[in-house]
């Protein structure tokens, strides 16, 4: 139990000291990347990447997998977080006390495990690994050192909002990676098996 003590007070710390690094741009920068309507724009031309790069069945089938990611990402996320019952830094008054800066006005109570770090890791494992399975010609590097700096960024943009824990976004990261991952695997599998190929 000491171990779990430590861990959270190293935690609420480390998140303090990421938290009080801003100025004016960055806080409307992190501000932009916390919010998920503003990557709408991105969604769509992702869409429009995968059916132009695998064929409408390829596409659909991925887009789809990418839809449970998310969906399954968020259910987790919100179970847990009524399980665990960890405070979001806001709530939390050694937070409070430390000087925490909330840029977004408050929200539920609980926060651990960040879904917008799940969901965005998720939605760049899965894509990618969706496009590999259904595209074998190219390897699409380029296009994982994108997602997953905007998902980093997303992630990081939930800390410097005030909202979640450094650990509620490395949880989150990971489940969304593991989301991500196996469904993206299972997307790959069924468009090599089922649909026709390019």
């Amino acid at each position: 139990m000491e171990f779990v003590q430590y861990l959270h007070h190293a935690d609420q710390d480390l998140t303090l000291a990421l938290n009080s690094l801003h100025c004016q741009f960055t806080d409307s920068m992190w501000l932009l990347f916390s919010n998920r309507k503003a990557w709408i724009p991105l969604y769509l031309a992702l869409a429009v990447l995968l059916f132009y790069r695998l064929g409408w069945k390829k596409a659909l089938v991925v887009i789809v997998s990418v839809a449970l990611t998310v969906l399954a990402s968020d259910q987790f996320a919100n179970l847990v977080k009524n399980y665990v019952c960890r405070l979001r830094p806001m709530w939390d008054q050694y937070m409070i006390d430390g000087g925490l800066r909330r840029l977004e006005g408050k929200s539920g109570w609980y926060g651990f495990f960040s879904a917008h770090a799940a969901n965005s890791f998720g939605v760049a494992m899965c894509v990618i690994t969706g496009l590999r399975g259904g595209d074998k010609s190219r390897s699409y590097n380029w296009l994982a050192w994108v997602l997953f700096i905007w998902a980093a960024m997303v992630s990081l943009s939930r800390v410097f909002v005030g909202k979640h824990f450094i650990g509620d976004i490395l949880v989150g990261c990971a489940v969304g990676l593991l989301f991500g991952w196996i469904l993206g695997r299972l997307a790959g599998w069924l468009t090599e098996k089922y649909c026709v190929s390019l």
